[in-house]
């Protein structure tokens, strides 16, 4: 049987596995008597664990919710999971960065060395906080090696899933070889910043499409990131531009809608009131054809549309909706 601390401490990884245990199976379990569980029970009550009697025809046991938080019992992989999280909290989710950085390093104090040298490794880089998306479940596992070769200055060798695969036939994909400098969450989504070895160029990879090759191959000097600013670069490249951090496209139009409607929908734009149901919007995107779709899709008259780009963008985008409508109106036969 095992010492009465060592017993406690499996009776409580117990109660914390499942909602409800009948006594006799916690008891079997324990390898214990009926009579030893509950002054087991009582020993955990004693140390604030709000454990509830559960009434049936077996009897059973619950830890429930108490009106403190009391000492908990955590596996590894549970252990590692919630530094990971708290450690991205810090810094992507404003208002709780000193609580989580304080709960990390409460944790990390009890980890054991072989987790704490694991999440000591994990360092990540936080781009537009405010943005939220679609969470693509990248694993804990991919991000601590990810994390890992950055912080080592490790050639990283990984198979890559492209959004569009191209049709390579049976001829096996090589892994992609890259120089890992940062690991960045956007908008709910992690991604690598590498220069890519084959390619010669910087790369930003979807963290959830890697999945990284054993071992990592030799350190690296750290290359100079264009513009020295990480945060920077990344929101260039999302906005199709290799050196700045600006849309290569702005334009504005005068929307016949209220401000109010307007403003949920323009993300890093800008709206001026103008009255009661007239705003001016300033946008920004990649080509002057996606700006112009972008002011259409508010599906209201628009006016005093600029620069000159825009106007022409939209020209030639009524030219071509038009020229779909003719066809789509058009009997099947006479269609080209």
């Amino acid at each position: 049987m095992q010492k009465t601390s060592a017993r406690l401490l499996s009776l409580l990884s117990l109660l914390q596995a499942r909602r409800d245990w009948p006594g006799a199976l916690l008891a079997e379990r324990l390898d214990i008597s009926a009579r030893t569980l509950r002054r087991d029970v009582d020993r955990l009550r004693e140390l604030g664990y709000p454990v509830k009697a559960v009434k049936g025809p077996d009897g059973g046991y619950r830890l429930d919710a108490g009106t403190h938080l009391p000492p908990l019992l955590f596996d590894d992989e549970q252990a590692v999971a919630l530094a990971v999280a708290l450690r991205t909290a810090a810094v992507t989710v404003a208002g709780i960065e000193d609580g989580a950085a304080r709960a990390l390093t409460t944790l990390r104090q009890v980890m054991p060395a072989r987790l704490r040298h694991r999440i000591d490794g994990f360092h990540v880089t936080a781009v537009d906080r405010s943005a939220t998306g679609p969470d693509p479940r990248a694993g804990t596992a991919v991000l601590l090696a990810l994390s890992a070769a950055v912080r080592a200055r490790e050639v990283l060798r990984f198979d890559h899933t492209p959004a569009y695969p191209a049709d390579t036939g049976d001829a096996p994909v090589p892994p992609r070889r890259v120089e890992p400098h940062h690991l960045v969450t956007r908008g709910g989504r992690w991604y690598l910043v590498a220069w890519d070895l084959d390619r010669e160029d910087w790369r930003v990879f979807r963290a959830d499409r890697i999945t990284p090759r054993t071992p990592t191959g030799p350190r690296f000097a750290p290359r100079r990131l264009p513009g020295d600013d990480v945060a920077a670069f990344l929101t260039g490249r999302f906005r199709g531009s290799e050196s700045s951090p600006e849309w290569p496209c702005r334009g504005e139009a005068v929307l016949r809608l209220p401000a109010s409607a307007v403003v949920p929908h323009v993300a890093d734009g800008t709206v001026e009131e103008l009255g009661p149901d007239r705003c001016r919007v300033s946008l920004g995107s990649w080509s002057w054809p996606a700006l112009a779709a972008m002011f259409g899709s508010f599906d209201v008259d628009i006016e005093a549309v600029g620069p000159s780009a825009l106007r022409a963008a939209f020209a030639r985008l009524a030219d071509r909706c038009a020229r779909a409508a003719d066809d789509a109106a058009a009997p099947r036969d006479e269609r080209p």
